[in-house]
C-alpha cells in the first residue's frame, strides 16, 4: 500500500508538470496559486491540524515573505536565492514573537490577536513607504535566477510546485514525528500532556514558528511570480481564504491544505461565466462542502475508507516489571503542611502524609474535601499557598507541572483524558518519549517505526489487561478500555509515583476486581501508588494506608481497619450521632399518590455507565432521600430527572405522563424544579431578582407578595435583597437557591447536595427549613452526602451504590441499617445510631 501511495504521488506530480509546460500564461498564475494557497494551507495546518489553534492572520506572514524579498531584490540588489531564506527566518521570528502573546489566550481571543496582527502588517506597509513604497506597492522584482538564467513564468511556476511538494513530504514526516504527536496531544487534552512531561507553550510556540515559516515561503515566492506586491494582495479576505483552504480539504491530513488549495482556487475560475452570481454560487458550494463533508474532503474520505486493523499482536517476551522498576528507588512521597486557598474558601489546610514505594495510599473523604485539589498540587497544575511536596528529596512544589511529571510523578484523572484523536498504541508512543521530543532530524522520523517502542507499549496495554486494537482511536474506546489505556499511557513515562484519581468510577463488578489486582501488581513493581477513589470496597482491599480528609483537613490516617474505625469519619460520612430528631409529628397516610416513577434507567457520559437499571418513586407529600458515597450516581439520578441528561433508556413519569424525552425547561415548566449542586445562583443579579427568576414559567406570580413571603421565610436575605447574589455567602447563596426553587410552586422540589460546603450551625438551619417545607406538605426528592441529616427530615430513602439502588425503605428502618455504612465504608459490621 506504500508503494501504491507513492506511485499514485508520483503520477499526479507528473500529470501537474507535465500541464505546466503546455499551458499558457494565465493558466500557469492560476496554478503557481494553487501553490501558493497549498503552502500557506500547510503552514496552518501544523497550527489548526496539529495544534487546534486557529489563526485569521496568516495573511501578515505571507505578507513577510513577499516584502522581505521584493525589498531585498529590488532596494539591497541582492539575489532571489539569499533573500528566500531572509524571508523564512524573519516570518519565523515575527512568529515566534507573536506566540508569545497569542498563546496566553484561545479560542475567539487568539482569533482577534491574529486578526490585529494581519491588520497591523498590512497598515505598516501602507505607512512605511520609504521601505515598501505604501499603498502604491513595489514593482519590477526581479524574477530567481538559476545558473545565471532568469526563470521565466513557467520556471518560477515550476519552482512554486517544486516547494509545495517539498514542504507537503515534510509535513508528512514531521506530523508522524513525536513532536508532530505531541502537537496533537495537547491539542486533545492539554493538560494530560503536561502529565506526561509535555511543555504546551514550547509546543504550540513551535507550531506557531513553523507556521509562519511556510507562509512566509509562500509570500517569498508569490513576489517573483507578479514582480510586483502592494498592500491591496494581503487583505483580511486572504486569510480567510488561507483558512478556507485547510478547513475545506481537511484540517490535519497530509493532502488536505493541497486539495483545498485547488477547490478555493479553482472553484472561482469555473464560476467565471456567472460574473454577477460567482461569488454567491462560490460561496453556497463552499457551506455546501463543509455541510455534507464537515472533516474536509479529504478526512471525509479517509474516515469512509479508512480500516483499523483489530487483530491482536501476541504478547512479546517483555519483562514489564524490570520496566517500571527501572527508574523506582525505594524513595518516600512526603507531603508536609500543605495549603490552599482559591479567594476566601480554604480548600486544603495544612494536610501532611506519607505514601512509600511499594504500598498503596489511599486518599479518601466526602464531597468537597480537597482530594483532587491535593492532587493537583503534587502534580503542579496547582501552586500550593504554603508546604512541601518532596519526592526523593528534592522539593516539587514550585515546579511546573511538566517537569514533575519529568521526575517521576504520573497521573490519571477522574474524567479519563486520553488523547481521543490518537489511536491507542500513539497515546503510549508519545508517553515513552517521557516529554523529550528531540531535534530537527528527530522532528522527520516517524515515531511509529521504532519497534522497540512499539514493542514496550504493546507489553504495557497487556500488563494493564488491554485486550484491543493497537490501532483504534482512543476516543472511540469503551470506557474500561479508556481507564485501562490510561493507566498503561502513565506507566509508559516509568513513574516513582503513580497518582490514580477514581479509576474505579464507572466500572462493573468484574472489572473492578480486575483493577484491584492491577493496582497490586503496579505496587508490587515497586511504584509509590496514591489513590483517590469512591469505591469503599476497593479502597478497603487494596490499601495499605487510608488518609482521610474533610473540608479540607486531615481528620485521620492509619490502616483500613483503623480509619473505618473511627468516629470522626464516621461523622464525616454518615453525620453526627448527635442528630437533631426532625421527623414527622403527623404520619403520611398508606395510600399516596405516586408523583415521580423511575423505572429501569440507565445514564452515563459518553462511554462512561453512571445509572444501572435505577428505579425509584416519590411520593405526593414524601422527602424522599437518596444516599451514597461519592460517584454512587446521586447527581446524574438529579439530572436525567430535570431533563440536563438524557438517559440511555428507561421511562420517567411524572404525574403520571412519559417525560423521558422532555426538555429541561419543559420539564421545569411542567412543576420539577431543580435546586442543582453548587447553588448556582446568578451571580451578577440581586438577591430579588434571581427570587423573581424562579418564577419565569408562572403567568399567576404576586411579585409584591410572594418575593416578599420568601424572604420572611429567609430573614438573611432580606437585609441584602438589592445586592448581588454573587455577593452572599455560602449558606446564604444555599438559601436563595431554595427561595428560588420554592417560588416557581413546583410539585416536586430537588435538592441536590444542599449542606454542600456549609458551616454545620447553617446545615442545622437549613434542614430545619426543610423540615418545615415538608410538614407544609412540599414534596422533596433529597440528595445529600450527610446521611444521618438527610434521614433526620426523610419519610423513606433509596441506597444507590456504582449506579443501582441496592437498598430502601422507611426513614426510620435506614437510621440503623448497616448498609448504609457499607455504602459509604466499604462494609463494617457496626451498624449506624442515630443518624
Amino acid at each position: 500500500m506504500r508503494v501504491l501511495r507513492y506511485l499514485v504521488w508520483v503520477a499526479a506530480l507528473a500529470v501537474i508538470v507535465g500541464y505546466t509546460f503546455a499551458a499558457n500564461g494565465y493558466e500557469l498564475f492560476i496554478i503557481a496559486t494553487v501553490g501558493l494557497y497549498a503552502l500557506v494551507g500547510i503552514g496552518l495546518n501544523i497550527l489548526l491540524g496539529l495544534t487546534g489553534q486557529f489563526s485569521l492572520g496568516h495573511v501578515g506572514f505571507y505578507a513577510i515573505g513577499a516584502y522581505t524579498v521584493a525589498i531585498l531584490t529590488t532596494t539591497a540588489g541582492l539575489d532571489f536565492w539569499v533573500a528566500l531564506p531572509a524571508a523564512m527566518v524573519i516570518s519565523g521570528l515575527v512568529g515566534t514573537i507573536l506566540a508569545i502573546p497569542a498563546l496566553r489566550v484561545t479560542g475567539p481571543y487568539l482569533a482577534m490577536v491574529t486578526i490585529a496582527f494581519g491588520f497591523i502588517i498590512e497598515q505598516g506597509a501602507i505607512e512605511w513607504r520609504g521601505l515598501t513604497g505604501g499603498a502604491n506597492g513595489m514593482m519590477n522584482i526581479p524574477p530567481p535566477q538559476f545558473f545565471g538564467i532568469s526563470l521565466s513564468d513557467r520556471g518560477v511556476t515550476l519552482l512554486v510546485i517544486a516547494w509545495t511538494m517539498l514542504v507537503l513530504i515534510l509535513f508528512a514526516r514531521f506530523a508522524s514525528s513525536a513532536w508532530g504527536l505531541a502537537m496533537r496531544a495537547v491539542r486533545d487534552s492539554e493538560v494530560a500532556g503536561q502529565s506526561l512531561g509535555l511543555n504546551p507553550v514550547a509546543i504550540r510556540t513551535m507550531a506557531f514558528t513553523l507556521s509562519a515559516v511556510t507562509a512566509g515561503i509562500a509570500g517569498a515566492l508569490f513576489a517573483p511570480l507578479t514582480a510586483f506586491v502592494s498592500p491591496s494582495s494581503f487583505s483580511f479576505f486572504q486569510s480567510i481564504l488561507f483558512l478556507l483552504v485547510v478547513i475545506i480539504g481537511g484540517s490535519g491530513s497530509v493532502l488536505g491544505p493541497l486539495i483545498g488549495a485547488f477547490v478555493v482556487v479553482l472553484l472561482p475560475e469555473f464560476l467565471a461565466g456567472f460574473e454577477e452570481y460567482r461569488l454567491l454560487f462560490f460561496g453556497a458550494l463552499l457551506l455546501l462542502v463543509m455541510w455534507l463533508a464537515p472533516d474536509g474532503i479529504v478526512g471525509t474520505i479517509t474516515n469512509r475508507f479508512k480500516r483499523i486493523d483489530t487483530r491482536i499482536p501476541a504478547a512479546d517476551d517483555f519483562d514489564i516489571t524490570a520496566f517500571l522498576s527501572r527508574h523506582t528507588q525505594r524513595d518516600e512521597l512526603q507531603v508536609e503542611d500543605l495549603s490552599i486557598s482559591f479567594g476566601g474558601l480554604h480548600a486544603v489546610s495544612h494536610v501532611s502524609f506519607t505514601a512509600a514505594a511499594g504500598r498503596i495510599t489511599s486518599l479518601i473523604g466526602p464531597n468537597g474535601a480537597g482530594k483532587t485539589t491535593v492532587f493537583n498540587m503534587v502534580g503542579g497544575f496547582y501552586k500550593p499557598g504554603s508546604g512541601t511536596v518532596r519526592l526523593a528529596g528534592r522539593d516539587l512544589a514550585d515546579k511546573a507541572s511538566y517537569l514533575i511529571a519529568r521526575e517521576g510523578v504520573a497521573r490519571t484523572y477522574q474524567t479519563t483524558q486520553l488523547f481521543t484523536g490518537l489511536s491507542v498504541i500513539d497515546n503510549l508512543l508519545i508517553a515513552l518519549r517521557h516529554g523529550k521530543l528531540g531535534g530537527a532530524l528527530e522532528a522527520l522520523m516517524d515515531i511509529r517505526r521504532d519497534q522497540t517502542a512499539r514493542q514496550t507499549a504493546h507489553a504495557l496495554l497487556t500488563f494493564v489487561g488491554y485486550r484491543g486494537s493497537l490501532d483504534s482511536l482512543a476516543g472511540q474506546l469503551a470506557h474500561v478500555d479508556k481507564r485501562l489505556v490510561e493507566i498503561a499511557r502513565a506507566l509508559a513515562t516509568q513513574p516513582r509515583v503513580l497518582l490514580l484519581d477514581e479509576p474505579a468510577a464507572g466500572l462493573g463488578i468484574e472489572d473492578t476486581k480486575r483493577l484491584t489486582g492491577l493496582l497490586r501488581r503496579i505496587a508490587g513493581a515497586g511504584l509509590i501508588v496514591v489513590l483517590v477513589e469512591h469505591d469503599m470496597k476497593v479502597v478497603m482491599e487494596v490499601s495499605d494506608r487510608v488518609v482521610v480528609l474533610d473540608a479540607g483537613v486531615v481528620i485521620s490516617a492509619g490502616s483500613p481497619t483503623e480509619v473505618r474505625g473511627d468516629p470522626k469519619v464516621r461523622e464525616a460520612y454518615l453525620g453526627s450521632g448527635a442528630v437533631t430528631d426532625r421527623s414527622r409529628g403527623t404520619a403520611l397516610g398508606e395510600f399516596l399518590e405516586p408523583v415521580i416513577e423511575v423505572e429501569k434507567v440507565n445514564a452515563g457520559y459518553g462511554a462512561v455507565p453512571v445509572l444501572r437499571d435505577t428505579d425509584l418513586q416519590v411520593n405526593a407529600g414524601e422527602l424522599v432521600a437518596v444516599l451514597g458515597a461519592n460517584g454512587a450516581g446521586k447527581s446524574t439520578l438529579m439530572r436525567v430527572l430535570s431533563g440536563l441528561h438524557r438517559p440511555v433508556d428507561g421511562k420517567i413519569l411524572f404525574l403520571g405522563r412519559d417525560i423521558t424525552l422532555w426538555s429541561a425547561h419543559r420539564i421545569a415548566g411542567s412543576g420539577l424544579a431543580l435546586v442543582p449542586e453548587g447553588r448556582q445562583v446568578f451571580p451578577e443579579l440581586s438577591v430579588r431578582d434571581n427570587i423573581r427568576l424562579g418564577a419565569y414559567t408562572r403567568a399567576d406570580y404576586d411579585d409584591a407578595n410572594e418575593t416578599e413571603a420568601m424572604l420572611e421565610r429567609f430573614p438573611a436575605l432580606r437585609a441584602r435583597q438589592h445586592l448581588r447574589a454573587g455577593l452572599l455567602s455560602g449558606g446564604e447563596q444555599q438559601m436563595l437557591a431554595i427561595a428560588r426553587g420554592l417560588v416557581a410552586k413546583p410539585k416536586v422540589l430537588m435538592l441536590d447536595e444542599p449542606s454542600l460546603g456549609l458551616a454545620p450551625a447553617l446545615i442545622e438551619s437549613l434542614f430545619s427549613v426543610l423540615a418545615q417545607l415538608r410538614d407544609e406538605g412540599i414534596t422533596i426528592l433529597l440528595v445529600d452526602q450527610m446521611a444521618g441529616l438527610a434521614l433526620s427530615v426523610a419519610d423513606r430513602g433509596y441506597v444507590l451504590e456504582s449506579g443501582r439502588m441496592v437498598h430502601h425503605g422507611y426513614a426510620a428502618e435506614l437510621r440503623d441499617d448497616p448498609a448504609i455504612e457499607a455504602a459509604y465504608l466499604g462494609g463494617s459490621d457496626r451498624s449506624l445510631h442515630a443518624g
